[in-house]
């Protein structure tokens, strides 16, 4: 008989915990206060950042969550070092807009900059970056202070390499991130072109972007044969950078367009009229704001802000990430999955997929691009009705072709897929985790299925 599949459909909201208690900390002592085992705090415990996984991965249906919501200081800017140190509840926006005060930046353009700094650390935060600073957020992590689960305060500099390796990309389960030392660099600009493409034709250069030093997102609309692809080059000529047409661009995508489709799909009942619509919404959208408006940047201003995951609270996605040297192939292979999905089930995302390339990094034993480079997928729509089924018939396509999942955006994760594409690392993992943690006092039921 074939294991039946569980579905997890979590939103970008953390969902409710119906029986768990839930505490707010705003200081260090508390937190270990709370953690000491002669407290005796409901276990499992779950660490709990911005609420943006859109798995049970930070929730628990009973226990305790701890939110570090109120550890939001940033400690120091150093600008002949080019380090930041910040608490964990930090939000990453707040600590892009003091770095830019000093003429500094993220390495790295990162995605959902309303993420705490700590939940960027402990899950992976990836984005469009250029070349070889295309990595996760945890890899530029210099030295981390983190709550054992014995609430103890333990520090691990970058020195200790094999426990940064497995603190990085955590998801919470060695402990609570209370504050960071990151490297960081000096704000450097950027020039911006747009093409748009045939699926065909993005598959026909997307190889020879992966081995250059350029940065590139893309939105694939799979029912419109039609790629929008954004290029990034660092230039010292790229001239003035303006804030405005990112902030309009990221508020086109994140609010305006996820409402407004939420609008047709209850007023348009038809779904070839809905879909003609929408589509065609998505092309202009791609084609006005992007090829005209947004020319030239920089990490401060191209990290999407998704400061209020409430404004986008009925928006579903799913992230898998591809090899990079096999996406020609897989981008093919996802249109066709797409067209014969919505032709069976007549279910079909409204918004388009949006991909980006993520360098190799061995920093995290965890890290998703840690045997090679990689191209993220994150498919998303505001339809729930038939959300579940598609999910799980993504992941059958996404295991087909070598996806390598996140355990915080990856839904409908099967676990002995997961043990089979981390493998040796997970098995890594699970040793310090059991060192760290010998009585599962941060473990869940949703993470026990990968990490028991």
């Amino acid at each position: 008989m074939t294991a039946a599949r569980l579905r997890n459909t979590g939103r970008f909201l953390r969902p409710a915990n119906s029986g768990s208690a839930e505490y707010t900390i705003n200081n260090v002592r508390e937190l270990i206060r709370l953690m000491d085992p002669a407290a005796r705090t409901a276990a499992p415990i779950r660490p709990a950042g911005a609420g943006s996984s859109c798995t049970g991965c930070n929730s628990t249906p009973a226990g305790t969550v701890i939110s570090i919501a109120g550890l939001d200081n940033i400690l120091n800017i150093d600008t002949f070092n080019n380090t930041v140190s910040a608490q964990g509840g930090v939000r990453l926006y707040r600590l892009v807009e003091a770095l830019a005060e000093h003429g500094l930046e993220l390495v790295g353009a990162h995605e959902l900059a309303g993420r705490t700094l700590g939940g960027a650390i402990a899950a992976p935060s990836m984005g469009p970056g250029i070349g070889q600073r295309s990595s996760c957020l945890a890899s530029r992590v210099l030295n981390v202070k983190l709550v054992t689960p014995g609430g103890k305060l333990m520090k691990v500099s970058a020195g200790q390499k094999d426990l940064m390796g497995a603190v990085r990309s955590s998801y919470g389960l060695l402990g609570v991130i209370v504050e960071a030392t990151l490297r960081v660099q000096p704000t450097a600009n950027f020039t911006a072109s747009h093409r748009k493409l045939t699926i065909d034709d993005f598959c026909s250069v997307v190889d020879t972007l992966s081995n250059n030093e350029v940065g590139f997102k893309f939105y694939l609309l799979p029912y419109r044969d039609r790629v929008y692809l954004d290029l990034r080059r660092y230039s010292e000529s790229a001239g003035h950078t303006y804030r405005t047409p990112w902030k309009i661009k990221d508020w086109g995508e994140s609010t305006v367009l996820p409402n407004l489709f939420k609008s047709f799909n209850r007023l348009l009942p038809l779904h070839s009229v809905r879909y003609q619509v929408i589509d065609t919404v998505s092309e202009a959208t791609q084609g006005i704001v992007n090829g005209r408006f947004v020319t030239t940047g920089n990490n401060t201003l191209a990290g999407s802000s998704g400061r209020n995951f409430s404004r986008t609270r009925n928006l579903l996605y799913s992230t898998w990430c591809f090899p990079a040297a096999d996406f020609s192939v897989v981008a093919r292979a996802y249109r066709q999955f797409c067209q014969q999905s919505y032709a069976n089930s007549r279910y079909r995302c409204d918004m388009p997929a949006v991909g980006y390339y993520v360098h190799r990094d061995r920093s995290a034993f965890l890290s998703p691009s840690f045997d090679e480079p990689m191209i993220a997928l994150q498919t998303s729509s505001t339809q729930a009705s038939g959300w579940e089924d598609f999910v799980i018939d993504l992941a059958d396509f996404a295991e087909h072709w070598a996806g390598v999942p996140l355990f915080n955006q990856t839904r409908s994760l099967r676990a002995d897929y997961a043990r089979q594409v981390y493998s040796v690392r997970l098995d890594y993992f699970r040793k310090v985790r059991r060192q760290l943690d010998p009585e599962d006092r941060l473990l869940t039921p949703f993470m026990a299925q990968y990490f028991q």
